[in-house]
């Protein structure tokens, strides 16, 4: 049974940073693309940031770059470090992987997982 379970939500306040996992088990995690999405309130799923199998390329959306860093271990989780947190950045948060690429739609991939919320508030 495959499974991606996402943790590290929480409140935080603007400025401040969170660090969400994502524990990746039955498939090839090695093997995967893998990504971070988001949806906000009353919007659509946005590809935040994605890894290459490998590891060794990333992508990210304008506008977390230079504040959020994808990352995966050797023990098959995901993380997103998330630094200097704006309100806008209020969403639950999803990973998601795929065996064939990195799609930009969520729905496009193969596994997928459910959120952990995070609020950005004074």
């Amino acid at each position: 049974e495959v499974q991606l379970v996402a943790t590290g939500g929480g409140l935080v306040q603007p400025g401040g940073s969170l660090r969400l996992s994502c524990a990746a088990s039955g498939f090839a995690f090695s093997a995967a693309g893998m990504s971070w999405v988001r949806q906000r309130p009353g919007k659509g799923f946005e590809l935040v940031a994605s890894i290459l199998p490998s590891g060794a390329a990333t992508h990210y959306e304008e506008s977390v770059k230079g504040r959020f860093t994808i990352s995966k271990d050797s023990e098959n989780t995901l993380y997103l470090q998330m630094n200097r947190l704006e309100p806008e950045d209020t969403a639950m948060y999803y990973c998601a992987a795929d065996l064939a690429s990195c799609p930009r739609v969520f729905s496009q991939y193969g596994y997928r997982g459910q959120g952990t919320q995070v609020t950005v508030s004074p």
